[in-house]
């Protein structure tokens, strides 16, 4: 079942929660920063306030970072109330800085907004908002009171009051944009990540397949000739022991499960790829190993082949990589779970180019997402769409994202569409549902099997691999 983006937003940022000595570390810059101003303010530019008291406020927040240096490890990870506690207290000592120095009259009020963004992109959302709350309220009660800046003449620095309430909605319209902004880039950002990772494993497991099919295929012809040899030898043993049935019974037994070992051996090495000879082949055989696993799911799937533009009329061989069988298979099962009752697989080549389209007489995709279709997580979000799907498939955008990614990675490119015949009753077998057209350069994709592949891998250098 593939999770919404909403609530894969809150799941993924519980579990990465900020290290304290990121934290330490900016405020340790927010202390040296609020100290050159406050020096540079009084001494430079002459301006009078409160600096004793705006420096013990500074000393706080310096004593603090002092504290969680030596109480907490440097590598410990703040739990959601600890880092919302933190941006909390940071909030609060630049409200009562910027209250000792002319409130929102103080350029440096649009600091405000930086523990917002922190928590926007690292808390969940319920703590956003309580510490977007928080900074609204006190940047209102700062543009109710503070204590004004003194000019060098001696006359307080006080702004018009259209000013004052112009600064106090940038810094709300700030807390509401940057807010919302930083929370969906970070969203963004942890749905692609999230995705990239199923789609790394998916090719893992893919070539972990493959390279445990072709281990199975070199034990079973490592095998070969001994077992092959005891076969022979207890063949010999039982003409030789025709007065002996106690014996030649043995004898007869060593020989059937000799024949039994071949056998299981040759079961299980038929899937063995990696013999150097199978790192390309015929593109009707990777189509059909693609969409071997869905051959026997109740729906029909038609090959067709088709050179076009005078091009050789045998099929070319192509590379055989993990990406490209793993990636049509997705499209493949894709394509047979919407289908009613048929999946097309349409090849055609031509002398430069090599197109493979997966289609079929499902409902197609839904109109409002064709365009992102792709994009990881997507879902259809219609009341009662696909009511004759299973239940537990609720998205199809993981699946298609990680078929995109890996052909993609193969120098393919990947378009999605509906069939051009649609009416409200189509037809059995017409192609009316969803179409994936994958393209390749054939330069990108094809296999010369002329060119000599050297060596096959021993087994330990497979099962390294």
């Amino acid at each position: 079942m593939l999770p919404q983006p909403e609530g894969m937003m809150d799941r993924d940022i519980q579990g990465h929660w900020v290290r304290l000595a990121t934290l330490t570390r900016v405020r340790w810059l927010a202390a040296a920063g609020q100290l050159l101003a406050l020096l540079s303010a009084y001494h430079g530019f002459g301006l009078r306030f409160n600096l004793a008291l705006c420096l013990v406020v500074v000393g706080v927040s310096a004593v603090s970072n002092i504290l969680s240096a030596a109480i907490f490890p440097r590598i410990r990870r703040l739990s959601e109330g600890e880092t919302l506690l933190t941006l909390v207290f940071d909030t609060a000592q630049l409200s009562l800085l910027l209250f000792l120095t002319g409130g929102l009259g103080n350029p440096f009020a649009v600091l405000l907004l930086a523990p917002v963004t922190i928590a926007a992109t690292t808390l969940p959302l319920r703590a956003s908002l309580a510490l977007g709350g928080l900074t609204i309220v006190l940047a209102t009660l700062l543009a109710l009171a503070s204590q004004p800046l003194i000019l060098p003449d001696g006359a307080p620095l006080v702004l018009p009051d259209l000013f004052r309430f112009g600064f106090w909605l940038a810094i709300v319209v700030g807390v509401v944009f940057i807010g919302l902004y930083s929370r969906s880039v970070a969203a963004e950002k942890h749905a692609l990540a999230e995705a990239l990772l199923a789609t790394q494993m998916a090719l893992a497991r893919e070539q972990k397949l493959t390279d445990l099919g072709g281990v199975v295929a070199a034990a079973a012809h490592e095998l070969g000739t001994p077992l092959a040899t005891i076969k022979l030898a207890s063949a010999e043993l039982i003409d030789a022991l025709g007065d002996r049935p106690d014996l030649r019974e043995d004898a007869s037994l060593i020989r059937d499960q000799t024949e039994r070992c071949r056998a299981i051996l040759r079961s299980m090495g038929q899937t063995g790829k990696d013999d150097l000879h199978m790192r390309h082949a015929p593109l009707q055989t990777v189509l059909q190993e693609a969409a071997a696993p869905h051959a026997d799911r109740g729906k029909e799937v038609i090959y067709t082949f088709t050179p076009l533009d005078g091009a050789e009329t045998e099929a070319p061989q192509i590379r055989r990589a993990a990406e490209v069988v793993h990636g049509l298979r997705n499209l493949i099962q894709n394509a047979v779970d919407f289908s009613r009752s048929h999946v097309w697989v349409e090849a055609e080549w031509s002398r430069d180019r090599l197109t493979v389209r997966v289609a079929d007489d499902g409902p197609g995709y839904p109109a409002g997402l064709l365009a992102r279709i792709g994009e990881p997580y997507l879902r259809d979000r219609r009341e009662g769409a696909r009511p004759d799907q299973r239940a537990q498939y609720e998205g199809m955008g993981l699946g298609l994202f990680i078929a995109k990614t890996l052909l993609e990675r193969s120098g393919a490119s990947v378009r999605f569409s509906n069939g051009a015949a649609r009416s409200s009753t189509p037809g059995r077998g017409e192609q009316s549902g969803a179409i994936a057209e994958v393209s390749w350069e054939r330069r990108r994709i094809e296999a010369d099997s002329r060119q000599p592949l050297g060596s096959n891998r021993r087994n330990a250098e497979i099962g390294a691999s």
